[in-house]
């Protein structure tokens, strides 16, 4: 097996200056790949509460990666077209670390081009006097210098006379071509002067010049002596037009290969990455997950969380990063094959957003070959194997964990399990303790801390309590509502609380600015009923082993 250095050897450095030939190399990839990895690097991430935690569910996990695409901007986005071929086994990859244009910085982009460009003659509404003032003008003055270009081109006048008349009629040069302009102060009159030419002739090509802030300020007509030459001068405008959309397009230019290509889009957190992309080069995120996902959808048809597939092989479910999985993927599993990645620009030099692609494309080829996964289902030493898509477009809420190699997670206890938000209270306004502290101070306050049930610090005024009976949960949140005078002791002592659907309201409402605590105080406090778990249940992912101790934030 080729060892993971060699695999990381070369990432194409992808610049202003080389994008438009890394997009057109990227699109032959494309045509040659069955996949792409994606990995996106930000200028910064969210902390506190407003971090994916393991008490969010997915929709809760989609406002937080809502808010961070919006807060923060996107350094570099790694992308790696590749393919697994199975005999012999080898993974081809095109690792390439891209610049981006957002879509604002596009907008921004567009008012700083003053090229001439082609435009659509519009129906025309009925003409004013001034209208018509200024048609008679600008026809007599076309048809004049038309003559003059027609006649130069049918007799050989010297360099002199030719440079007299071109003088005398106003005439410029569009390359090699005649040409000449009217000044316009509208729209209007640029389709007056449209209408105009389209009248006079064929020959003619009008285009027309913005000024530095992209209004239109002048028609420059260019003349061709044939049908063929009007072609020719059509191609290289065009081919002109596609230059400065690709420099206008920047990143999106890639994004809109990727999505007609087709092919599977392989990542690891997939919510904050593909969150942070749709908005920045896609349209602004809907409010809530079940609407981005339709039109995520729409532009990239299948995506797949590289944890997803790795929680199909059981000691892989407790790893909590791609390095881990792939360190213990090597040591435990014998997956032989052979690493090509084509050298690219002739550099070693690869970021850390590059070598998580790459990382991404290796465990992606691994888990493929022992899941038995191909791009068209077909069969593998007479097993079935089964496609990719069958582990497509299905997210988990991601908790940042430090990259790490380490493999000894396979000798831990798996701690993560499914909990209901049936089961989960939030509790607020205790005082300087530690977690052991809290939860021994909370057995003496109701017989219902007496029961089975975790502490969680969400931030440093909040702790997720998560009972393992829902009916506990539900009977202490209604005592709470009615303040019960069971719960005397525990409302002396400043304590408050409120079910997930208060959590969930705060997180909708986006009330991110506040401590969590402060955002329950409010949102509990407008209605009192919502401490009372609705029937809009839904999973979270809890992990024992990710408790902290309040200390940490206390100190």
């Amino acid at each position: 097996m080729a060892a993971p250095r060699a695999a990381a050897a070369s990432a194409k450095q992808v610049t202003r200056r080389n994008f438009a030939d890394a997009v057109r190399e990227l699109g032959s990839h494309l045509e040659a790949c069955d996949y792409v990895a994606v990995s996106a690097q930000k200028t910064g991430a969210p902390t506190g509460w407003r971090r994916a935690l393991p008490v969010d569910t997915a929709e809760t996990a989609y406002l937080k990666a809502k808010l961070a695409a919006e807060s923060f901007q996107p350094l570099q986005i790694a992308v790696c077209p590749f393919r697994v071929d199975s005999s012999p086994s080898t993974l081809v990859a095109y690792p390439d670390g891209l610049s981006y244009l957002s879509r604002v910085q596009e907008s921004l982009a567009r008012q700083k081009i003053f090229t001439p460009s082609l435009r659509q003659l519009l129906p025309s509404p009925c003409k004013t006097v001034a209208d018509s003032v200024f048609v008679s003008r600008i026809k007599s003055r076309i048809a004049h210098w038309r003559k003059g270009c027609t006649g130069s081109s049918k007799t050989t006048d010297d360099s002199l006379v030719s440079s007299l008349s071109k003088l005398i009629l106003g005439g410029e040069s569009y390359g090699s071509r005649p040409s000449m302009s009217i000044d316009v102060c509208s729209d209007r009159q640029v389709q007056l002067v449209l209408e105009v030419v389209n009248l006079i002739s064929d020959d003619l090509v009008p285009l027309v010049v913005p000024d530095k802030a992209g209004a239109a300020r002048a028609v420059r007509l260019v003349f061709t002596s044939s049908k063929e030459d009007k072609n020719l001068l059509l191609m290289d405008i065009k081919k002109l037009e596609d230059e400065q959309n690709l420099k206008f397009r920047g990143f999106r230019e890639v994004i809109d290969l990727l999505s007609s290509s087709q092919k599977p889009i392989i990542s690891y957190n997939c919510l904050n990455d593909l969150t942070m992309m749709h908005s920045k080069f896609v349209a602004p995120l809907p409010p809530n997950m079940h609407e981005f996902m339709f039109s995520l959808r729409m532009v990239f048809s299948n995506v797949i969380d590289i944890s997803h597939m790795w929680r199909e092989i059981g000691p892989l479910r407790k790893a909590n990063n791609i390095q881990a999985a792939l360190s213990y993927l090597q040591r435990q599993y014998f997956v032989p094959m052979e690493i090509k990645i084509p050298q690219q620009d002739g550099t070693n030099r690869v970021t850390k957003n590059e070598q998580n692609v790459l990382r991404i494309t290796k465990l992606f080829a691994k888990l493929s070959s022992l899941l038995n996964i191909s791009p068209n289902c077909q069969l593998r030493s007479g097993e079935q194997s089964c496609t990719v898509e069958e582990y497509c477009n299905i997210f988990y809420p991601s908790f940042i964990v430090e990259e790490s190699d380490d493999a000894d997670f396979a000798n831990k206890s798996d701690m993560t399990k499914p909990v209901s938000t049936d089961n989960v209270i939030l509790l607020w306004g205790f005082r300087d303790k530690s977690a052991k502290e809290l939860r021994t101070h909370l057995t003496g306050l109701h017989q219902a801390f007496s029961q089975d049930f975790e502490i969680r610090l969400l931030d440093k005024t909040c702790s997720a309590l998560i009972f393992r009976s829902s009916d506990n949960a539900r009977e202490l949140l209604k005592e709470i509502s009615l303040e019960s005078s069971s719960l005397n002791s525990f409302f002396s002592e400043g304590l408050k609380a409120a079910g997930f659907e208060v959590y969930r309201k705060v997180c909708r409402l986006g009330l991110w600015d506040s401590d969590l605590a402060e955002a329950l105080e409010e949102v509990s406090s407008e209605i009192a009923a919502s401490t009372i778990p609705e029937h809009n249940t839904s999973p979270i992912y809890w992990d024992s082993s990710l408790k902290l101790d309040l200390k940490e934030y206390l100190e």
